[in-house]
């Protein structure tokens, strides 16, 4: 029997029995990030509780996730709730809680999750993907700094808009260009899409060349695709775009958009950012 690919292990929910909908995880130290896991994990575990639910209908075309607190190494409790189904469309909310210090549970994440019963209908693509060099002319980046593994867990091919060799204070734009996938082979699915959209750096270290501290506060994800096309892309890389759009009084937003090796469109999303100078 095969074992569970790492990033699968990092999703792993049990339903608690408690009431519908509620189950416990297990953040992960493959996945971990400076001061809680990876964000990307953390919607992708919103997500999971959200396809793992029995009244589930249809697949994801939108997921916001709002990073309320740092989870804490160690166990979590996650609700997802349906609010609404219509014919098409159904409507989730979901939290993450932890167990405080006296035992009392607080929030660390609010998210937002909506599914929907697609049907075959006219489609354009009006944000094709860039023109860029095939993934295996780009040289693959080494591992991330110490203390950040989430990173360790994938494969990076940047093309431009690396992160500044030196913080000078010099920068001139936020935009990067970038090949990704899973370090470890594992075939694309609506939660590793949902995680691959919280791969890009803080714009703002791009656009100002200065580390400064920044988190993501709210992020929302769009999916453009269904199963089918997801198993097309397989174990494929994905091209990766993002730009930041306004920097104002300690917070900006970034866009940043997926596509897959045959230039398919799989998800966009815009996310908003604390940044501290």
């Amino acid at each position: 029997m095969t074992a569970p690919h790492i990033f699968d292990r990092a999703l792993a929910l049990k339903p608690s029995g408690i009431r519908a909908g509620h189950s416990t995880g297990m953040t992960s130290a493959d996945y971990w990030n400076m001061i809680g896991p990876f964000g990307g994990t953390t919607a992708a575990v919103v997500l999971q509780s959200v396809l793992q639910h029995p009244d589930l209908l249809g697949t994801p075309i939108a997921l916001t996730v709002n990073y309320a607190a740092a989870i804490e190494a160690g166990a979590f409790d996650v609700q997802a709730t349906a609010v609404r189904t219509n014919r098409s469309t159904q409507h989730w909310t979901v939290e993450i809680t932890q167990a405080g210090a006296g035992g009392a549970p607080h929030v660390t994440t609010t998210a937002t999750v909506v599914t929907a019963a697609r049907r075959e209908t006219w489609g354009a693509n009006d944000l094709p993907m860039p023109t860029v060099p095939a993934p295996a002319a780009v040289k693959r980046i080494s591992i991330g700094p110490t203390g950040v593994a989430w990173t360790n867990q994938y494969e990076m091919r940047p093309i431009s808009g690396k992160i500044p060799a030196t913080w000078d204070g010099g920068g001139d734009h936020s935009e990067s260009l970038i090949w990704l996938r899973d370090a470890d082979p594992r075939p694309l699915d609506f939660t590793s899409l949902a995680s691959l959209s919280d791969m890009f750096y803080p714009r703002v270290w791009l656009r100002r060349a200065r580390h400064v501290p920044a988190g993501t506060v709210s992020i929302t994800t769009y999916f453009h695709v269904g199963p089918a096309e997801l198993a097309a892309v397989g174990t494929g890389y994905l091209l990766g775009r993002a730009v930041g759009q306004q920097f104002h009084n300690g917070f900006f937003d970034q866009a940043a958009q997926l596509w897959s090796e045959a230039g398919l469109l799989l998800a966009t999303s815009n996310q908003i950012v604390y940044f501290k100078e």
